[in-house]
């Protein structure tokens, strides 16, 4: 698996990163149980920040595409192609779609949707969520 990054594209470079992966798992180039480089050797041979892969790398775990076992490394999921059409950022979309047109309906101002968001985002942070 060789993964290509363009800077010049829209999409952030963390979503190429993780897009690739999840594309390898689903065209069979990468099996369950693969090894992934480490974030540093995929960081350095991709000539992009650390911090971004590892939020690749996160994100993929978070969704079950990758598991990480501490020192050993990092390894393709066993049901990572199941997991590679979840797509959260998808669904937040739909639900937060939902809620705003739940508010308009009940006559709330986009101003006051903001400044609710911003301080249930900002109660969230606190309690560390």
């Amino acid at each position: 698996m060789e993964i290509q990054i363009d800077i010049d594209d829209k999409v952030p470079l963390f979503t190429q990163v993780m897009e690739q992966i999840k594309q390898a798992v689903s065209s069979g180039d990468l099996a369950a149980g693969s090894p992934l480089p480490a974030i540093r050797q995929l960081a350095s041979d991709l000539g992009i920040n650390n911090k971004t892969v590892a939020k690749a790398y996160r994100l993929l775990e978070r969704d079950n595409v990758i598991q990480t076992k501490g020192y050993r490394g990092t390894f393709i999921h066993p049901d990572a192609i199941e997991n590679c059409t979840t797509d959260l950022n998808i669904w937040v979309t739909t639900e937060l779609t939902k809620s705003i047109t739940a508010f308009r309906h009940a006559n709330v101002t986009d101003s006051e949707i903001r400044i609710a968001f911003a301080d249930v985002m900002n109660t969230n942070e606190t309690k560390g969520n």
